[in-house]
């Protein structure tokens, strides 16, 4: 069955279940959204907001679709009569077709994390102070990435080396409207190792070096109600936050990090006003990383034994190279490559971005 019939199924035939129950969920938000009493509660509200947002596209396509169709019903019943009417009939007819199309891919599986927001870190690996640098330069590229999409970008927690690059660091990233398509939709493929192969500013002889950082990449959803933490798994500690080369910048023990005991995932956060709200920003991010860590045990299990995976982009080692003497950025999951590093860095990342994305949609399309 061609793409055409299979969205005639799905938006009105024997499998018109799919638009069918999108259609009554969007209008019962609607509904939702015009009742005032909404409002009362704030976090459901948004909860509404977000899911009619993320519903704005399929509707959108399908009224266009119905549109469509009934033009074309329209032109072939007036054709006979009219040529005007019989000259339309093409165009009618690949429109129809396109839109067809677009609406099997939004009514495809996706990602149930995509429209959220993200917490990215990024650590230092082999190399020492060169790897340092580099990871700098990975959060700057991210922090250019986020400001040319309007995204807010919050610096969590930093630990700084001694030449200024960062041992590590935390970030969290907000889009900037609910949307079908959010910040995870476009960054969920950065976790992994990215190597840099450079001249380091430490190298006197001028020989190219080859070090790596590593980005840790996960979904931070509103609200985490799945995660629930025992504080007796915790271990607490208060430090004042600290600046280049872990020198102190603040008089009082305002920064935090937390230890989970059971897995050992670390958080830090230093960046709120009081140690307060520190640990509350804090246990926002252990518990985002704990759900994360629990959803990807389960989709391994899952998929034990299925060669496909519905993520053929994963979070292998060695996901990236950047070579700045040739000015090239490999993505060696999906053989990109592109000589125009220096713009990359700069948060020019989309055309590598749209290659990854491309890649995940045709696996997921492939894996149905």
């Amino acid at each position: 069955m061609n793409k055409s019939a299979q969205t005639r199924d799905a938006s009105g035939g024997a499998n018109g279940g799919a638009i069918d129950d999108i259609l009554a969920e969007h209008a019962g938000l609607e509904q939702q959204l015009s009742d005032p009493s909404l409002h009362d509660d704030p976090s459901h509200a948004r909860r509404v907001g977000k899911r009619f947002a993320e519903l704005a596209p399929i509707m959108a396509t399908y009224s266009k679709l119905q549109t469509a169709r009934d033009d074309l019903a329209a032109a072939q019943e007036l054709a006979a009569d009219d040529a005007a009417f019989a000259e339309e009939i093409p165009a009618l007819e690949a429109a129809v077709e396109s839109l067809d199309a677009t609406l099997t891919d939004l009514l495809a599986p996706r990602d149930p994390h995509d429209s959220d927001d993200v917490v990215l870190e990024i650590k230092s690996g082999a190399g020492g102070e060169e790897s340092a640098l580099f990871a700098s330069d990975l959060a700057r590229m991210y922090l250019k990435y986020c400001e040319r999409h309007g995204w807010k970008a919050q610096v969590l927690g930093v630990t700084e080396s001694d030449l200024g690059g960062y041992k590590e660091a935390t970030l969290s990233i907000k889009g900037r409207e609910p949307s079908r398509d959010g910040v995870w939709s476009r960054l969920k493929f950065e976790g992994g190792v990215h190597r840099v192969q450079r001249v380091p500013v430490t190298e006197s002889q001028g020989r190219i070096h080859t070090s790596a950082a590593g980005v840790l990449i996960y979904p931070e959803p509103e609200e985490v109600e799945e995660v629930e933490i025992d504080e007796s798994d915790l271990r607490i500690d208060v430090y004042r936050s600290s600046g280049k080369g872990g020198q102190g910048v603040n008089t009082t023990d305002s920064a935090v990090r937390l230890t989970h005991l059971p897995t050992g995932i670390v958080v830090t956060c230093q960046n709120e006003r009081s140690q307060l709200q520190n640990k509350a920003r804090a246990m926002q991010v252990l518990a985002a990383r704990l759900q994360s860590a629990a959803e990807e045990e389960a989709d391994a299990a899952a998929a034990e034994g299925r060669a496909a995976q519905i993520r053929t982009v994963d979070r292998s080692e060695r996901i990236r190279t950047y070579n700045f003497p040739e000015n090239r950025i490999t993505d060696h999951r999906i053989g990109y490559k592109a000589n125009n590093l220096d713009a990359v860095l700069n948060g020019d990342m989309d055309a590598l971005l749209d290659a990854l994305v491309a890649a995940d949609r045709q696996a997921r399309l492939e894996a149905e």
